[in-house]
């Protein structure tokens, strides 16, 4: 495991996921990186806003038009992601959406249904 690798190695570094950060908080440091605009260390609220760049990055899904049209299963998925996209989040140990995004997301996808 990474993280063992890097806990007793004072000049350790190692990257992974922030969930590995907040189950391993008692053993690891945290790096803050500059992108331009001063250091900034990952929170749930720098990884949301796009702050900790480089090194954090949003997941996207692209489904076609002609499947969320064309295959109920498809939009039913995308619909069923966007609306528990906070419990899935939880549940696969990512940083959630905002509201906001959230929001942004649900019309992303209506616009790409056509709607």
């Amino acid at each position: 495991m990474l993280v063992q690798g890097v806990e007793g190695d004072k000049s350790g570094l190692g990257y992974f996921g922030f969930s590995y950060y907040e189950d391993n908080a008692d053993k690891l440091n945290l790096i803050a990186v500059d992108s331009g605009d001063g250091c900034v260390k990952p929170d749930k609220t720098s990884i949301q806003g796009n702050t900790y760049k480089p090194l954090s990055r949003p997941i996207f899904m692209y489904p076609s038009q002609a499947s969320l049209t064309g295959k109920p299963q498809v939009k039913g998925f995308m619909d069923y992601t966007i609306e528990n996209a906070e419990e899935l989040a939880t549940t696969a140990k990512i940083i959630p959406l905002t509201a906001e995004q959230q929001t942004a997301a649900q019309g992303e996808l209506s616009k790409a249904e056509g709607q």
